[in-house]
């Protein structure tokens, strides 16, 4: 079971996402309110677990309805998703991955750590 570990800087509340071996596997955006963020969270539980996921890397490719996964590759060439919410927004970004089916791993990792998992603020 994965855990939500939210923090507060001097910008607002965001909460990371973390795997069973405490690994990071995705960020959130920045929250004004604490309660907005637990918002985020509700919203990432919600959507996660029946999202489609959109490939980006290739070509051409089909835009599908959100709630989705996008896979895509960022500016140092290293494959990342981010979880939209069905309006759209982006929710989560995920780390870097060397390949592909790493980062589709990353998706089935959020996929089985959201359901169940804790949320705990960080006292940092």
């Amino acid at each position: 079971m994965g855990v939500f570990v939210i923090w507060q800087n001097e910008r607002g509340y965001r909460f990371n996402l973390r795997a069973v071996n405490d690994k990071v596997i995705a960020t959130s955006q920045m929250y004004k309110t604490l309660t907005s963020c637990k918002g985020g969270i509700s919203s990432v539980q919600t959507c996660a677990p029946t999202a489609a996921v959109e490939n980006q890397t290739g070509e051409s490719f089909k835009p599908l309805k959100c709630p989705k996964f996008q896979i895509y590759i960022d500016e140092a060439g290293e494959f990342k998703f981010r979880l939209l919410a069905k309006n759209g927004q982006s929710i989560i970004v995920s780390e870097d991955y060397a390949s592909m089916d790493d980062c589709q791993d990353g998706i089935e990792s959020v996929r089985k750590n959201v359901a169940n998992a804790d949320v705990v603020l960080d006292k940092e």
